[in-house]
C-alpha cells in the first residue's frame, strides 16, 4: 500500500460570517513548539482589518438590540459546540503551547467553563452595573448599561485559546461586536474557535477573526475612525518581540487611538490579568452607562 501525500491545510480569516482568504493573497508557515509544520495561515491585511469592521459595524445593531437572554442563549450554544469540538482543541493548543495532552485538556475545560460564566451574565449585567437613581423632583432616574459599539482585541499572543476567550467572551457578551487578532504564532486554536461561531447561531459580523501579526493588524484598527474601543491585552506579556508584544508597541498603538478618542484597555506588564478568575471588570470595560430621565405618571 502507497503511503499518502501529506494534506497541508492552509486556513483563511474569518469576516462577516465567512471564511475569506487574505485580499493580498500573503500566508504564513504554523509551527509546532518543536519547529515542525502544522498549517498555513493567512496574513491579514490593512483591507482585511477594514473589511472585519465594516461587518462588525453592519451586525451591532441588531447584536445590541438582541434581548440579553438571547444573547446569552447564543453563547451558550458556542460552548456547546466547543464542547464537542473539545479534542481538537486539545490537539492544537498542545502542539502550538507545548503541552502535554492532558495539561492542554484541562485548559480547554477552563476556556468552555469561562465562556459558560459569561453567557450567563448577559441577562445579569444591568441589574448589577446598572440602577435606579435617587432625584428631587417626580422623576425616575435610570442609569443603564450599554455597550460602547466595535471593539478590537489583540489576543494575547502565549495562551491561543484560554486567553482569547477570556478577552473575547466578557465582550461579546456586553453586546459589542469585535474585530480580534489572535496570536500569531499560535493561531489555529483561533482558527477552530471561528469555525465554532459560524457552526453555531452566532449572526455573521458579530464575531472577525484575523490572523497575523499583532504590530501589523494593531496599528490599522487603533487609527480606524469606526473603531470605537480597543483592547490591547496582546501588546503585553509576549514572548516575541517579532510579534510587537512590548511596551512600546502598545504606546504607539495609544496615541494612534487617541486620534478617533477610543477606548482603550491597556493592561499592567507582570502577570497576565486575563488569567486571573473572570470578573465583572472584563465586561464594564467596554460599557458605557446611559442615564434616562422618565416623569412619575400623576
Amino acid at each position: 500500500m502507497s503511503s499518502r501525500l501529506d494534506v497541508r491545510k492552509t486556513y483563511k480569516l474569518y469576516i462577516g460570517g465567512k471564511f475569506p482568504r487574505s485580499e493580498s493573497g500573503r500566508s504564513y508557515v504554523v509551527t509546532d513548539t518543536k519547529g515542525e509544520f502544522l498549517a498555513n495561515a493567512s496574513r491579514a491585511s490593512r483591507k482585511d482589518a477594514r473589511d472585519a469592521v465594516v461587518a462588525a459595524r453592519g451586525a451591532f445593531s441588531g447584536w445590541s438590540g438582541a434581548t440579553a437572554y438571547n444573547r446569552g442563549q447564543v453563547l451558550y450554544r458556542v460552548a456547546e459546540v466547543m464542547e464537542g469540538r473539545a479534542e481538537q482543541f486539545a490537539t492544537e493548543v498542545a502542539a502550538g503551547e507545548g503541552l502535554r495532552l492532558t495539561q492542554a485538556r484541562g485548559v480547554v475545560a477552563a476556556a468552555i467553563d469561562r465562556w459558560v460564566w459569561y453567557a450567563g451574565w448577559t441577562d445579569k449585567l444591568s441589574q448589577v452595573v446598572g440602577g435606579t437613581n435617587p432625584v428631587a423632583g417626580p422623576y425616575f432616574d435610570f442609569s443603564i448599561p450599554e455597550p460602547t459599539g466595535v471593539v478590537a482585541i489583540l489576543a494575547p499572543q502565549d495562551s491561543s485559546l484560554l486567553g482569547l476567550v477570556s478577552v473575547l467572551a466578557p465582550t461579546l457578551a456586553g453586546g459589542n461586536v469585535v474585530v480580534a487578532v489572535s496570536s500569531k504564532r499560535r493561531p489555529l486554536p483561533a482558527i477552530t474557535l471561528a469555525e465554532a461561531f459560524a457552526t453555531s447561531d452566532v449572526p455573521g459580523g458579530v464575531v472577525n477573526l484575523l490572523t497575523g501579526g499583532a504590530a501589523e493588524i494593531g496599528p490599522w484598527l487603533a487609527e480606524h475612525a469606526d473603531v470605537n474601543a480597543i483592547d490591547l491585552t496582546g501588546t503585553v506579556g509576549g514572548s516575541d518581540e517579532a510579534e510587537g508584544a512590548d511596551a512600546e508597541l502598545a504606546r504607539d498603538l495609544e496615541a494612534k487611538a487617541a486620534g478617533t478618542l477610543k477606548r482603550v484597555r491597556r493592561p499592567s506588564v507582570g502577570s497576565p490579568d486575563w488569567a486571573a478568575e473572570p470578573g465583572l471588570s472584563r465586561m464594564t470595560a467596554f460599557l458605557e452607562t446611559k442615564t434616562v430621565w422618565h416623569p412619575i405618571g400623576v
